[in-house]
Order: C-alpha cells, then structure tokens, then sequence
C-alpha cells in the first residue's frame, strides 16, 4: 500500500526562490503528495508572495527546527519528509519515498548531488554520501524522512539554532539504522559559491568538531552566520 507522505519546507527569506519553489512543490502535489511550507517571519516578502501565488503558508516562530516541528504537528499522514528550500527531488527520489513500507517505523535520506559546475561538486556529494552511510547521520540536505508516529514518540527535532538535522539522527539512530535510499535529490550550491568551496568545507567540518567535542550549539551558530 502507497503511503500518505507529508512534505514540509521551512522558510526565511527566500523571495529569490519561490516561483522555483512552488513550481517544484505543484509538480510533487501533482504527484498525490501533500506539501506544506513553513515560514519562520521572512522580513522580504517571501509569504506574501507565496499567498499571491496561492500556495498555503503556515506560520511559525524563526528557527528551522521550530518550523519543522510546526508543520509536523497536526499531521495525518504516515511520513514526513523535511525538505529544504533549495532541494529538489528527482521521480526516482518519490517513487523509492512511496515504494516505503511505513507499518514499522522507518527514517531514512536520500543521496544529494550538490547541483555546481565541476568535478568538486561530484566529489562533495559523494563524500557527503559516503559519510552519512558510514554514521548513520543524515543532513538537512538530503532529504530526511521519518515516519509520523515515530516523529512524534522522539518529540520531533530538538529546538536549537543549528545541528537540528544530526541531533534528530542520533536520536533516530537509538531506534533503528537509516534507510540511505541511492536515489538523488539536488541541491543549491550556493553557500559555497558564495563563501568559497573551500572555505566552506573548512567551516563545516570545524562546526561539526566542536559539536562532537560539546561546545555550546548557540556559540556554533554564531561562527555559522
């Protein structure tokens, strides 16, 4: 039996991306899968040109975790998936989403191909990949699934500034292993064209050092902005 799925997207200040955005989100409701967007009190416009478009909105307090679990929270439907706004699925990511077999409880990602010009790109995707495989982690970037219920017996994503993605998968992890779906979604490039490739992986990685070694995750987000 096809699951009944959930996608919610979290935003804030996005205007640049949302005719992208509601395109992408219309053609996976065409598909027979529910989408909800979540903004967190974008300042440049972005709900009110996602209403003039008809796309229903919901509102929530800022911060991604928070919006997430504001989408979750009265859903119906037998799995979620956390979609970033800057994402995109592929027909081979929601076929494998719908093939899930949703009677036991199940979370899982998909493999992202950051979406750049060059070879470094095929190379970050695949380390990411290769990485999530390896720990069990999944990042925001990949497309997190869970089911419903076992969403809401976890209490959803632990409300902090950063982190929300690694910390929901360890506490996944104390239920059951991911289910690392081959299938790809694509994401922005952006934040390392806009910060530099290199630069980038340096911060990311040293955010995730001093999350390993328990420093303060407020004191992360501050190097993160």
């Amino acid at each position: 039996m096809t699951p009944s799925v959930l996608i919610i997207v979290p935003v804030y200040n996005e205007i640049q991306l949302v005719r992208d955005l509601v395109e992408h989100l219309s053609w996976i409701e065409s598909l027979g899968i529910d989408c909800l967007v979540v903004d967190g009190g974008s300042s440049d416009g972005t709900p009110l040109l996602l209403e003039k478009m008809n796309y229903r909105v919901v509102y929530s307090q800022k911060g991604r975790a928070c919006q997430m679990n504001t989408g979750a929270l009265n859903a119906k439907q037998q799995l979620l998936l956390f979609l970033h706004a800057d994402t995109r699925l592929t027909k081979d990511a929601i076929q494998d989403l719908l093939a899930l077999n949703t009677n036991q409880d199940i979370w899982g990602r998909f493999d992202v191909c950051v979406n750049g010009e060059g070879v470094i790109f095929k190379i970050i995707s695949y380390f990411i990949n290769l990485r999530s495989r390896l720990t069990g982690i999944a990042t925001g970037d990949q497309g997190i699934f869970v089911s419903t219920r076992l969403f809401h017996a976890i209490q959803g994503f632990p409300e902090q500034p950063l982190m929300e993605d690694i910390e929901l998968s360890s506490l996944l992890m104390k239920v059951c292993r991911p289910i690392c779906l081959r299938s790809q979604v694509f994401t922005s490039a952006r934040r390392w064209l806009d910060n530099g490739i290199f630069k980038t992986i340096l911060l990311m990685w040293t955010l995730r050092f001093l999350y390993w070694v328990k420093v303060d995750v407020k004191s992360i987000a501050g190097w993160y902005k």
